[in-house]
């Protein structure tokens, strides 16, 4: 069986952060996180990384990432492009934003032909969520039944603004639904999020996607039609911002029983980088691992 294929999602423009923060480095000689996803992927067996970016982008990230790991790892690109959407659409006129991370996904169709991880190019996911995400590729995979490493909520917060969180609820290991809430806040010590005008708690071991999932290549054709439906309809009731994200999708691919997602877990803590004042502890972090020996001082010699 071929290696699986560590996915990340790039393409994002960063709007909250203020620039392009998947290649703003946080380690020593100037890593950005997704450096030490790849590198972590590595160690746990994957063979190849595609990078969803846009065109236009690639030569930045060659220059900045790809070149030194291509001695290692097969390196690809997947390229999210606005026009890549059903006929009869047409784009808003003044629209820049992407169409969001199920689109991205959908741009992997024919350049990814093997079991897969995807995963957010600005979220440090642990290294033995890689190996938990691994093993289950090589060993259990199949069409239809898929995998998500889950996080607990209240771990996954900033204490600089709001974030959007694909919430879960599981049943014997699975996942039985998930919903996309947006505006949760670190308050206290406490998760919580606005609705019906007011802040309601979420419970301390609440379950979401931090967008790491395993698929085969069948999710291409699984989530095509949904994201087609979704944009025909969305576009014409928010053209400027509407977009359709992962979680999303495969709640409703859940729902209506197409696939199925076994839920792991990792002994590791999730970190990343939403707004620039989370860059100050992302580094503090990434320093004190390079102290404690979990990585070299030079990742790729």
């Amino acid at each position: 069986m071929n290696k699986p294929t560590l996915v990340i999602l790039a393409a994002g423009m960063g709007s909250r952060y203020g620039g392009l923060k998947q290649i703003d480095g946080v380690g020593a000689h100037n890593e950005p996180i997704i450096d030490f996803s790849i590198y972590d992927a590595y160690q746990a067996g994957f063979g190849k990384v595609v990078l969803i970016i846009k065109r236009e982008h690639e030569e930045l990230f060659r220059k900045n990432l790809t070149d030194r790991i291509e001695k290692y790892m097969e390196v690809g690109f997947a390229y999210q492009d606005m026009n890549d959407i059903p006929e009869g659409i047409e784009i808003p006129e003044g629209r820049e934003k992407p169409w969001g991370t199920t689109h991205a996904l959908l741009a992997c169709r024919g350049v990814v032909n093997e079991p897969f991880a995807i995963i957010n190019a600005d979220d440090f996911y642990g290294k033995d969520a890689y190996v938990v995400m691994h093993d289950y590729l090589v060993n259990e995979i199949q069409d239809d039944q898929y995998a998500m490493v889950g996080y607990q909520c209240i771990k996954t917060l900033t204490e600089h603004g709001s974030v959007t969180r694909g919430v879960c609820q599981q049943e014997d290991g699975y996942l039985s639904h998930i919903v996309e809430i947006q505006k949760i806040v670190l308050r206290n010590g406490r998760a919580y999020y606005a609705t019906e005008g007011e802040w309601k708690p979420l419970p301390d071991n609440t379950l979401v996607s931090m967008n790491f999932w395993g698929f085969t290549p069948k999710i291409f054709e699984e989530c095509k039609p949904v994201f087609d439906n979704y944009l025909a309809s969305a576009i014409k009731k928010n053209p400027m911002k509407c977009e359709h994200v992962i979680p999303t999708a495969v709640g409703e691919l859940v729902d209506d029983n197409v696939c199925t997602v076994k839920m792991l877990s990792s002994k590791d803590q999730w970190f990343g980088i939403t707004y620039q004042e989370d860059k100050p502890g992302v580094v503090e972090k990434i320093a004190k691992m390079r102290e404690e020996g979990i990585y070299p001082d030079n990742l790729w010699e």
